[in-house]
């Protein structure tokens, strides 16, 4: 599969927008679930207070982490799993292959974990020659096409009917069970076939890798939310059980996840109540896995939290409807982000999981109109735009930031010291009143002569908007010109 990092969004993004095909597939997509999204969220008069609600037990609970955290591995414990930490995602890798080694098995059944495409775990159980098989559909297509996904809950958003079919008839018989003979590009005799290869898949397994939605603090409990029932199927056949899980994703107690259960089916799929909701508490004798382990997942998240404005990107319950509402989304797609999580969300969380020393993470942040309808459908309140223009100060200024657990100085990125002139010329000349005063009489007395487009750096933000008129006279003159010099 191919994994090769793109070099930074722009040149990405100007290839995905150049394919006529996928912008048509991602329009189609976004439009009809933003379309059905809303229409939901319309059906609750109290959708802003609950949304405040999952704000506020997120942040409470991220304020109180380690307690939970804690909390968490004795309830696990004493249901019978077993609790291990990983600090990073060659630890995660380590651990999981570990764990699948000691059953015997040369063979896993994954359900679909950002946490484990963000950690490549799929890459690291190929090279110790350990298989894993997808079973959510779409991240199957993924696999088959030796694809990437593109959208948090719909990996597979950026291919239609046609190219699906052409996958399973071109490559199913690859993995395990071929496609049906003369299978068609309906959905019902795609979903059927899928059906058939995964059936398979899931009686053989002896071990399933899993994430989850959220973890239960208080009883140790995990919580899978998904829409095709294969989940349950990973979750209950195989003899053992191991669910990679960042450590964000703990909600206290029962009474708080009832407001995300609520939150989530209607700002991902549209759905007033979502179709599975597969919840576990440790093994239990003659019903589901015999063994079952916890690896909890940090890499970059201690990092991210000590972050006082960046922070805010934990409560991200991956609902995807920020991705949905994106005009930059919409264009580029998925992949032209280079991580498991596209969109703005990813624009905010993978710089911070990751750091920005690269090329292509130093650009996300610049993945961005700064239109703000991803905030407003946020379903945890995230004020996306705020956080994008602070990475934009990490990236163009660089400072002191905790990495790896430890503070430590970044340098400013290459290719940014226009900006960085720019800005701090603008902040010299507004702590200059008669300065400031006399740029705006200057700016105004020669608008007839601005060009339409901006030379040198600025051209590439020229190229494709046009520059605001300059008015007659600024605000300043305005309100002495009408109101008095000495008002």
């Amino acid at each position: 599969m191919p994994r090769t990092r793109p070099a930074a969004f722009p040149q990405s993004a100007a290839a995905a927008t150049a394919d006529a095909t996928l912008r048509a597939n991602l329009t189609h997509a976004t439009r009809t679930i933003r379309g059905k999204r809303a229409a939901a969220v319309a059906e609750l008069a109290d959708w802003d207070r609950l949304r405040a609600a999952g704000a506020a037990i997120k942040d409470d609970t991220l304020r109180h982490l380690d307690h939970y955290l804690e909390q968490l591995e004795a309830a696990v414990t004493a249901a019978g799993g077993h609790v291990h930490w990983a600090v990073d995602a060659a630890e995660a890798n380590a651990i999981v292959t570990r764990l699948v080694r000691e059953t015997g098995a040369d063979e896993v059944v994954k359900v679909k974990s950002m946490a484990t495409q963000e950690i490549g775990l799929t890459e690291a159980l190929a090279e110790a020659g350990i298989r894993a098989y997808e079973t959510d559909l779409a991240e199957l297509i993924v696999q088959l096409g030796e694809d990437l996904p593109s959208h948090i809950l719909v990996p597979a958003i950026h291919k239609n009917r046609g190219e699906i079919r052409d996958i399973f008839r071109d490559r199913m018989a690859d993995w395990g069970r071929p496609a049906p003979a003369g299978l068609g590009d309906r959905p019902a005799e795609l979903a059927e076939a899928a059906r058939l290869h995964l059936r398979e898949k899931f009686l053989d397994a002896r071990v399933a890798v899993s994430g989850a939605n959220f973890m239960v603090a208080e009883t140790g409990t995990m919580v899978v939310l998904e829409s095709e029932g294969n989940g349950r199927m990973c979750l209950t056949l195989p003899e053992t059980l191991i669910s990679v899980v960042g450590i964000e994703k703990l909600v206290p107690s029962w009474r708080d996840l009832e407001v995300f259960l609520q939150l989530l089916p209607r700002s991902s799929t549209a759905e007033r109540m979502n179709p599975y909701t597969s919840t576990w508490t440790g093994p239990a004798e003659g019903d589901g896995p015999r063994d079952f382990h916890l690896v909890l997942l940090d890499n970059g998240r201690t990092d991210t939290l000590s972050d006082q404005v960046g922070r805010q990107a934990l409560r991200c319950i991956r609902c995807s409807a920020c991705l949905n509402v994106c005009p930059v989304y919409e264009r580029a797609g998925g992949h032209a982000y280079g991580s498991a999580y596209p969109g703005p969300i990813g624009a905010i969380l993978t710089p911070q999981l990751r750091g920005t020393a690269s090329a292509l993470d130093a650009s996300l942040p610049y993945a961005s109109t700064l239109c703000g309808a991803c905030y407003e459908v946020c379903p945890v309140a995230i004020d996306i735009p705020e956080v994008l223009v602070h990475l934009r100060t990490r990236v163009a200024e660089g400072g002191t930031y905790t990495v790896r657990g430890t503070k430590a100085v970044i340098k400013p990125a290459k290719g940014h010291a226009a900006e960085r002139a720019a800005m701090r010329a603008a902040r010299w000349t507004m702590d200059h009143p008669r300065v400031y005063g006399a740029a705006l009489r200057a700016t105004t007395g020669t608008r007839r002569l601005h060009p339409r487009r901006l030379p040198g750096p600025g051209k590439a933000w020229s190229a494709t908007r046009d520059l605001p008129p300059v008015p007659k006279e600024s605000f300043r003159a305005w309100w002495q010109r009408t109101r008095g010099a000495g008002s």
